[in-house]
C-alpha cells in the first residue's frame, strides 16, 4: 500500500483503488470538504503526474473521459482549491510523492488499464439528498426531483413564477458555470422540449451565481443530477426518455402483404405521426410516403 499525508489531504492506494481524503487546512476548498472522501477505482484513472516546485509540488490525477459525473458537469472549470484530483505536496515529501506516483503507474500498466473514454460513469457522484443556497435561489435534489426556490435577490418576473419542481426524467442536461471576472455564473437545467437561451437571471430553470463562497457547492448538485442522466456516450436508444432512432427508409416503410390496403393506410398514418413529432424530416417523410403509395 502507498500513502501520502499532507495538510491538503491524504491519498492512499491499495493496488485496486485510490482513496482521496480532503485535509482540514484552511486552504482546502469548501467543495472538497463538503464532497468528502472519494474512492476511485483504478479503471477510472488515465494517468498521474507529479509537478515539483521550489517550495511545494502538486500531484495530479487524470481521469478517463466520461468516468466522473462531477468532471462532466463542471467541464473542467473547477478552480484549484475545489478540484479533488489535485494534492499539494510539501518539498520534503517529494520522495514519498514519487514513490506514490510510480506505484499507481505500475498498477495501470500491470492491469492494462486503457486511457480511452468510457461509456458509463465509474463514480457514483455526490450522495443525495442535497440542498444548496447560493446566488438567487436554493436548489434541492432528492435523487428524483430538482426543486428550485427563489430568494429576495431573484429578478421579479422569475420569482413571480414561483417554486419550480423538475423530475429527472424531464431533464436532458445540466451545466454549472462559475462566475469569472465581470461575468456571472449559473447552474442551469435543460428541460426536454423546453430549451431556453435566456440569461440565468431570467431563466426559471437556472440559478444565477455571483462568485460568492457557496457558489461552488452548486457543482455538487450538478454532478448528482448528471450521475442520474443518461451517459453522453451511451449508444442511441439506450437513453431513457429519448426517442428511438429513425429506422432506415427501407425499414421505415416495410412491404406489407400484397393487397393489404388497411395495413398500407395504417402505415401512412404512422409515418404522418412520426413526421409531426419530428422523428422523420420532410425529405424522409416524402420518400417513405411515396414508397408506401407505390404499393397501393
Amino acid at each position: 500500500m502507498a500513502e501520502i499525508i499532507q495538510k491538503d489531504g491524504t491519498w492512499t492506494f491499495d493496488g485496486d483503488t485510490l482513496r482521496l481524503t480532503p485535509g482540514r487546512d484552511k486552504n482546502v476548498g469548501l467543495l472538497r470538504r463538503t464532497l468528502g472522501e472519494l474512492v476511485l477505482p483504478l479503471k477510472a484513472l488515465a494517468g498521474i503526474s507529479l509537478e515539483q516546485g521550489k517550495r511545494a509540488g502538486r500531484l495530479r490525477l487524470r481521469l478517463r473521459d466520461g468516468a466522473d459525473p462531477l468532471l462532466h458537469a463542471t467541464g473542467g472549470r473547477l478552480g484549484e482549491p475545489h478540484d479533488p484530483y489535485q494534492l499539494i505536496v510539501e518539498s520534503d515529501r517529494f520522495g514519498v510523492a514519487e514513490y506514490f506516483t510510480e506505484e499507481v503507474r505500475t498498477a495501470l500498466l500491470l492491469d492494462q488499464i486503457p486511457s480511452e473514454p468510457v461509456s458509463e460513469y465509474l463514480l457514483p457522484g455526490p450522495s443525495v439528498p442535497l440542498s444548496v443556497s447560493a446566488g438567487d435561489g436554493t436548489v434541492s435534489f432528492d435523487g428524483e426531483r430538482v426543486r428550485l426556490e427563489w430568494n429576495w435577490k431573484t429578478e421579479d418576473a422569475k420569482a413571480a413564477a414561483g417554486t419550480r419542481t423538475l423530475a429527472v426524467t424531464e431533464l436532458t442536461g445540466v451545466e454549472w458555470q462559475p462566475a469569472a471576472g465581470l461575468e456571472n455564473g449559473h447552474l442551469r437545467f435543460t428541460v426536454r422540449h423546453a430549451p431556453t437561451k435566456a440569461p440565468a437571471k431570467y431563466d426559471p430553470n437556472a440559478v444565477e451565481l455571483w462568485g460568492f463562497k457557496k457558489d461552488p457547492l452548486m457543482a455538487l448538485v450538478a454532478a448528482a443530477v448528471q450521475a442520474r442522466l443518461p451517459h453522453p456516450a451511451a449508444p442511441a436508444g439506450e437513453r431513457p426518455g429519448e426517442p428511438e432512432p429513425a429506422l432506415p427508409l427501407a425499414a421505415a416503410a416495410p412491404a406489407p402483404a400484397e393487397d393489404d390496403h388497411d395495413a398500407l393506410l395504417r402505415r401512412l398514418r404512422e409515418l404522418g405521426e412520426l413526421h409531426r413529432s419530428g422523428v422523420l424530416t420532410d425529405e424522409e417523410f416524402t420518400l417513405a410516403k411515396q414508397a408506401v403509395l407505390k404499393r397501393m
